[in-house]
């Protein structure tokens, strides 16, 4: 018999959330590929920071990052790791349980200043800045 929706979406929710801890350890891991470090951290940074990129009450934009990027970039990097090595740091992982980025919080508040100041930039009327 089949679970019904809302366990497997659960069920879901939790696997990714151990992943993105298990792509933590990966980066400080000498058995990983630089290359699956370098995808593995920034997937990881963005997915652990309280902040997000674009945030939640924004109408279905908000949600997507969560529902769509970070999954999709879950499943990247958990394929660039060896399969012996990802089963051993999801074990990791759930012994570890939940973990936050301060580094990631920094990098999307860092990325909003630039992107406000840029479009500050691009439409502030060359003449009020005495120019």
């Amino acid at each position: 018999m089949r679970q019904p929706l809302k366990a497997r979406l659960l069920l879901w929710a939790r696997t990714v959330k151990r992943d993105v801890v298990a792509l933590w350890l990966a980066v400080r891991d000498p058995r990983v590929p630089w290359y699956a470090k370098a995808v593995a951290a920034a997937v990881a940074v963005y997915a652990l920071s309280p902040i997000d990129l674009i945030p939640d009450f924004v109408p279905v934009l908000g949600y997507l990052d969560d529902l769509v990027i970070v999954p999709l970039g879950v499943l990247l990097a958990v394929r660039l790791i060896p399969p012996p090595v990802m089963a051993e740091l999801r074990h990791r992982a759930e012994e570890q349980g939940k973990l936050t980025s301060r580094i990631g919080a920094v990098i999307v508040v860092v990325t909003w200043l630039a992107a406000i100041a840029a479009l500050v930039w691009l439409i502030w009327p060359i003449d009020a800045l005495g120019g």
